[in-house]
Formats: structure tokens, sequence, C-alpha cells
């Protein structure tokens, strides 16, 4: 990996740390709330919107926008890339703003359609049905929001767009501590929170792109040769770029019609499995899309196969030691964070179960998320496309056949089964993109590979051997008082990092070799 490329991916990574770390913090002032009814109804009311701007505007939007955005700073004058954003922003505007009016009059056929075993509770179902009417104008707001992220990351400018979710944690904590306590539904105040995080991420990044002098004159601009152009690869992109976010949206619908709960159980899974996924994974992946469309640009092909192979390398050197360690930490980790107020030691098991059915998938999402930049790079939708139904397709089969059974065995954790279908789904996905880069020749891993990953899997293997048998079982984790749990699980933390360290270290791997992964032999 190139410094300059690492620096900015460790801003990005640095950033985001700060706002998953309030992220955790945020979920255990929800987990005081408990598992029920209306945590479940906020998750669904969240999740819809939240899963509509990962599908458009970090997606397909984002995926489309920024080679295109790059392509016109390469080659074009800074007038006409501002002519550019004046009519994206004008016809997103536009579009967003009849889609946000749909979302709101619509809210209950929304949950009927994402989430149809609420019908079977009245209750739950018109709660959740408010609190959408309340959340799905977030929609607009982070989509701009997005707008104006790939706009600053394809000038250099990472660590305002990093820094922006912070907002949405703070604000979150603040409605639930503050503002909750005070209503009859509490779960009101979180919604309106999630509104009002909008407007104050869209108000928080203005200045950066004012001093580019790139601030939007909103336009409409269907006719627009270059907002065409960005639809056109918009269109297959959609799905695309988001096969993840779909499977997990397919595991809330099924998940709406188990037991009350787990539709929180996978969600406090998927916010620990997206910890070190936003860390590095997503990280790595906003800064790696401008580089590689700036290769692609300049007719470089070394160089856009140097930066792939790196991204590729350090995605297995974080992605396989972070599985290990949070599958075997799964349960301590979630006593350690959640278990307060109403979540109680069985919600910490059966979150386990889908934790470690997640955890497992974690080096198949970071991969999935180097993979697929290199075909928006060069403005390649349709392979994306053609994987990812495959991709669906697969985690479909998958849930049948992983569900259904636990489901009439009456199993303990059919919850559990959709997330290793989505884990599974996710290796399939990236599987598929790798062969396709490597049969259209725009990839060729470099030297030094083979002995390179076998350094990795031993490390990986010795982190899990320590942590493994060392760590307590979870009686023990949820007898003690939470600030034992904490040192407790710092402990092992450290001791599964250190073994890895250490494992490389004795096996070759020096400190420059983490700088430039492609020089190992």
């Amino acid at each position: 990996m190139s410094e300059k490329l690492f620096k900015n991916t460790a801003t990005v990574g640095g950033m985001t740390l700060v706002s998953r770390v309030l992220g955790l913090v945020r979920d255990m002032v929800f987990a005081r709330f408990g598992v029920g009814p209306g945590m479940d109804a906020f998750l669904v009311a969240f999740k819809i919107p939240n899963f509509m701007r990962r599908l458009f505007a970090e997606g397909a939007f984002s995926q489309a926008f920024v080679p295109v955005l790059a392509e016109y700073k390469n080659q074009r004058s800074h007038e006409e890339v501002r002519s550019l954003l004046d009519r994206v922003t004008g016809t997103l505007l536009g579009v967003l703003g009849g889609l946000t009016l749909l979302g709101v009059l619509g809210s209950p056929v929304l949950v009927t359609l994402f989430a149809p075993g609420f019908l079977d509770d009245p209750i739950k179902f018109d709660l959740t049905a408010e609190l959408l009417g309340i959340t799905f104008p977030y929609l607009m707001l982070i989509s701009l929001v997005a707008m104006v992220a790939g706009i600053l990351n394809t000038y250099g400018r990472f660590a305002a767009p990093a820094f922006a979710p912070v907002w949405l944690n703070v604000i979150l904590i603040g409605a639930a501590l503050l503002v909750a306590p005070r209503l009859e539904e509490p779960m009101l105040a979180l919604a309106w929170g999630v509104l009002l995080s909008g407007v104050v991420q869209l108000l928080f990044l203005l200045p950066s792109l004012a001093r580019l002098r790139l601030m939007p004159r909103p336009r409409w601009g269907w006719r627009d040769s270059g907002v065409r152009k960005i639809l056109r690869l918009m269109g297959p992109g959609i799905l695309g770029s988001s096969v993840a976010q779909i499977n997990l949206l397919f595991d809330t619908l099924i998940a709406s019609f188990l037991v009350t709960g787990s539709v929180s159980w996978l969600y406090y899974s998927d916010r620990l499995v997206e910890f070190p996924l936003g860390i590095f994974g997503i990280a790595l992946a906003t800064v790696i899309l401008p580089s590689l469309s700036r290769h692609h640009a300049a007719a470089d092909p070394d160089q856009f196969a140097r930066t792939l192979d790196s991204g590729l390398r350090w995605v297995l050197l974080i992605g396989l030691p972070a599985a290990a360690g949070l599958t075997l930490l799964a349960a301590p980790t979630l006593a350690t964070l959640f278990l307060y107020g109403g979540f109680t030691p069985e919600d910490v098991r059966m979150a386990a179960l889908s934790l470690m059915a997640y955890s497992l998938g974690l080096p198949g999402f970071m991969l999935v998320k180097i993979l697929a930049p290199a075909f928006y790079a060069r403005q390649d939708m349709r392979t994306p496309v053609k994987v990812a139904i495959t991709a669906l397709l697969s985690n479909m089969v998958l849930n049948i056949l992983f569900v259904v059974p636990l489901v009439l065995l009456a199993f303990a954790g059919p919850h559990a089964g959709l997330a290793l279908a989505t884990s599974i789904a996710a290796y399939v996905n990236a599987g598929l993109l790798y062969r396709h880069l490597r049969k259209q020749e725009a990839y060729h891993p470099l030297t030094g590979w083979g002995p390179w990953l076998a350094r990795i899997i031993v490390a990986t293997l010795a982190l899990g051997l320590v942590v493994g048998i060392g760590a307590p079982a979870l009686e023990q984790w949820t007898e003690w008082p939470a600030l034992q749990r904490a040192w407790q699980l710092l402990l092992w933390v450290l001791a599964g990092v250190a073994t890895y360290l250490l494992v490389l270290r004795l096996l070759g791997m020096k400190l420059s070799h983490l700088w430039a992964p492609t020089r190992m032999q």
C-alpha cells in the first residue's frame, strides 16, 4: 500500500473509530430499553431508510458519481465540474423529495413489505409505521451528505466526511438519555433524533465544500450528459453495490416472523461486526475508489492492479484475525457492552449465536468492499449485478436450508441461521468478483502471496488457541460486575492481538512488510 493511500485510510479509519466507539455507547444506551416490541419497532423504522441510504446514496449513487466526478476533475475545467454538481444536486433533490413524500405517506405499506411478521401484532405494527413516518426523510438528508462526502473524497478531503457520522451517535445518545425518559413512548425520541442527525451532518460538511468553491446551486439536470451517465451507471449498480445490505434486510424480513427479540439480536450482532468492518474495510474502500478511478482515468493499468493488490492484502491481514477474535469473544463482548437494564443473559446468549455467524463472514464482507470498487472505477456496473444476483439467490436458498429446519426442530437460534447464510453469501459474492477481475485481466496477484498468506493463517490459528482456551465461559462473564467484565475483555483482546503480532514477527514478517505487503516473499 502506498504511503499516501495508507495515510488516507488511517485518517478515515481513525475518524470512523470515533464514530464506531460512540456507536457502541449508543447501543449500550439502547440496551437499557431492553429487547421487546418497542425496540424492534424502532430498529425496523431506522433500518428501512438506512437500508435505502446504503443502497442508493452510499451504494449505487456514490459508486457511479465518484468515477464520473473524477473524470471531470481530471479532464475538464473547474466551471464544468461546478456545472455538473449543480445539475446532480438539483436532480437528486427532485427525485429524493418525491421518494420521501411517498415514503412518509406510505409508511404502513413499507412496514408490510419489510416486516410482514409485524402484522400479527397491531400495536407493534402501528408504532413501527408511526416511527417510519418520522425517520424516512433521513434518507433525503443523508443522501445529500453522501453526495457532499463523495465530492470531498474525490478532492482528497477525507477527514470531515469520515467524522460526520459521529453526529448521528451523539444526537441519538442525547435523545435516549435526555428526551426518551420524558415521553410516554420513548422510541419517538429516537426517531426524531435520527431525523435531526441528518440535518446536522449536512450542515457540518457544507463549509468544507464551500472552501473548495464547489457549493452547488441546485438545477434540474435530467438531460445533462454527466447526470445521464451517472444515472445509467446507477441502474445496475443499485443491486451490484449493495448485496450485503439486501441480504441483511432479507434477514430482517424473515426475523419478523420469528420470536420477539430476533430483530434486536440480529441488530446488536450486526452492529459489532460493523465495528471492524467500518474502521478498516469501509475506510479502505472509501479511499481506494477515488484512487482506482484516477488510475483508470490516467490509463495506468499497472498502478491500478498494484493498488488493488495492496488493498486485498491488507483486508486479509486485518480481516482474518478480527473474524477469529470476534467469533471467540462474541458472548463476552455482548455481555460487557449490553448486559444492563432490560438486556438479559439470555439475550446475550441468543445475540452471541448470530454474532458468531456474522463474524465468520467478516473477511468476505471486507473483500467485497475492495473488489467491487475495481469494477465501479472502470465504470463496469454489469458484472457486479450478475454476481449480486447469484449471491442473493444463494442467500435465499441458504436461509431456507438453515432457518426452516431450526424452526421445525424448535432449536433456540433460528435467527443465527439467517446470519450464517448472509456470511456464506458474502464469500460467494467476493469469489465471483475476484474470478471476473482475473478473467477480464484487470487484476493479477503480485508475487509473494503464498508465504505471506501462510504467515497470516498460522498467526490467526495461534490467536484462536490462546483466546479460545484461555477465555472464561459465558456463565462467568454474566456473574462478574460491569467493571470486571470490561477489564477481562480488554485483557483477552490484548492477549489475542499480542499473540497474532508476535507469531507474525517470529515467522519473518517485519514492520516494513506491514507498510508494503507486496515486498513479502
